[in-house]
């Protein structure tokens, strides 16, 4: 039975580390939460201030994705993220959290050189961003580079289906089905090493029989309910983002149009004199 915690909206919600959901999640929890029933909860964060708010609702891990492109950097697809880019915005996440495990992406060219090339970039992720584990894409194509990290002691999530990396030769964000190719990649993943997978944009299906065969946790984007765990981009499940709109996501707030509400009040009181009002001044 998944321990049940007190989030800060008053909510109850599963903790990966059981009955002490104030303790750090640790890779050894996120290893051991399918033995004990609990389901694992993802989102991503690019700065403090949304990695403390997510931190504090109970979130077992938190990304910090080079989806930063498409959502904070404002770019077609995350492929001109940069290492320096992700170590920035790493560094501030970590100041944000005090609980979630923290997971990394590695961007585009930073790992598909050599394995050396890709050890010396996970470090630096952990070294200079505070990183406690990496994320790379790709299954047996990128299993020599999750086995050299992981030989090194740095924690490796893996990264199979659609993998956003790859969106040139893919045609676009496409649903994965070749069942017999995902299911190769998903075990060389494990085989060199990773502690958890996520599979993104396959038939569910097929997901919950690559669960099934695995013994490292998945998480699910698009991939069903069948999955150990699910991930989701914050700026998608909280509606501070409208250029995409894929169908896996759940909506659970209109932030952005509470934004855009919020400003539009503030502008017409700044002009009609309103505010500041004789409260918001100093004697």
């Amino acid at each position: 039975m998944s321990a049940i915690i007190k989030a800060s909206n008053g909510h109850a919600g599963s903790s990966a580390n059981g009955a002490n959901e104030k303790r750090p999640v640790t890779v050894p929890d996120f290893l051991a939460a399918r033995g004990r029933g609990t389901r694992l909860t993802m989102l991503t964060a690019y700065d403090y201030s949304m990695a403390r708010l997510l931190d504090t609702a109970g979130v077992d891990g938190i990304l910090v994705g080079d989806s930063l492109g498409m959502v904070v950097q404002g770019q077609t697809d995350s492929l001109a993220v940069t290492l320096d880019e992700m170590i920035y915005h790493t560094r501030m996440v970590m100041r944000g959290c005090r609980r979630a495990l923290v997971v990394v992406d590695m961007p585009f060219m930073s790992f598909q050189i050599s394995p050396q090339q890709a050890l010396e970039n996970a470090g630096r992720l952990v070294k200079e961003g505070g990183a406690r584990a990496v994320k790379l894409e790709g299954g047996v194509r990128s299993a020599e580079a999750i086995q050299a990290i992981a030989t090194a002691d740095i924690p490796v999530m893996g990264h199979v289906g659609l993998t956003p990396q790859s969106v040139r030769r893919l045609g676009g964000f496409r649903v994965q089905r070749d069942e017999a190719k995902l299911l190769e990649d998903a075990l060389a993943v494990e085989k060199a090493g990773a502690f958890a997978v996520v599979l993104e944009c396959l038939p569910s299906e097929v997901a919950q029989r690559i669960t099934d065969a695995l013994k490292i946790p998945t998480i699910g984007i698009g991939a069903g309910a069948g999955c150990d765990g699910q991930i989701l981009v914050t700026y998608d499940m909280l509606g501070l983002y409208d250029e995409l709109h894929p169908r896996f996501v759940k909506q659970y707030a209109e932030v952005g149009q509470q934004i855009v509400q919020a400003v539009s009040e503030y502008c017409q009181e700044v002009r009609e004199g309103k505010f500041p009002a004789a409260e918001h001044g100093f004697r």
